[in-house]
């Protein structure tokens, strides 16, 4: 199987969206199984995240107690700053090395956890997206989609307890995902929505039929 040359022949940038619960993780291992088969070179990231100081910020917004009271404009600026080193340290050599980068997250989450859900000004934070990124968006985002409670309650299943970002409302997890859903209706062109009530399998097919499609 040939894929078509993205960008100039850079490699290729698919990201995952969805809210807690959702089974990113299990569908971006199916697919990184899948690309390499067919002899892809996959690197796979994750937001906030993916090196030394991204991790460090991920245990800031994510697993200690202090930021608690944490404003939404510096939870912002923080996951930000990790996607800035991400792409300049993973994700940019790893694209122009011609491989597939597998993101759990990118700037999408921002849009709708800090824009829509945390009420930011939109432009404030598309300004800082395209500053973190530069030039570096997805070729292609996998939204899946869930309903809060079925999200909630395989989080809770999975790890018996939640993080900072975890645990916020049902109604802050509403609003994500429909901002999730609003957007990929906005971006047709680069964001696909799946069903992730599905079945574990047929989720995978439907992704793999549609990185096909669009790239072959």
């Amino acid at each position: 199987m040939e894929f078509k040359q993205i960008n100039g022949g850079r490699g290729l940038m698919i990201s995952f969206e969805g809210s807690e619960g959702s089974g990113k993780s299990t569908q971006i291992k199916t697919l990184r199984r899948r690309f390499e088969d067919i002899g892809f070179t996959v690197k796979e990231t994750r937001e906030p995240g993916g090196t030394e100081v991204g991790e460090s910020i991920r245990k800031l917004l994510k697993h200690t107690e202090y930021e608690m009271d944490m404003f939404p404009e510096t939870e912002l600026l923080l996951f930000a700053a990790a996607r800035a080193q991400l792409v300049r340290e993973v994700i940019q050599p790893c694209l122009m090395r011609g491989e597939i980068i597998l993101s759990d997250r990118y700037l999408d989450s921002t849009t709708v956890y800090q824009g829509v859900a945390r009420e930011l000004a939109e432009d404030h934070v598309r300004m800082i997206n395209e500053f973190a990124v530069g030039e570096y968006f997805p070729d292609l985002t996998i939204v899946l989609d869930v309903p809060v409670e079925v999200g909630l309650r395989r989080v809770a299943e999975r790890k018996g307890g939640f993080d900072r970002m975890e645990a916020e409302s049902v109604e802050f997890f509403e609003k994500v995902r429909k901002g999730y859903l609003l957007l990929a209706k906005a971006m047709p062109q680069r964001l696909f929505v799946v069903d992730g009530t599905k079945n574990v399998e047929e989720i995978g097919v439907l992704i793999w039929n549609e990185v096909t499609k669009r790239f072959t």
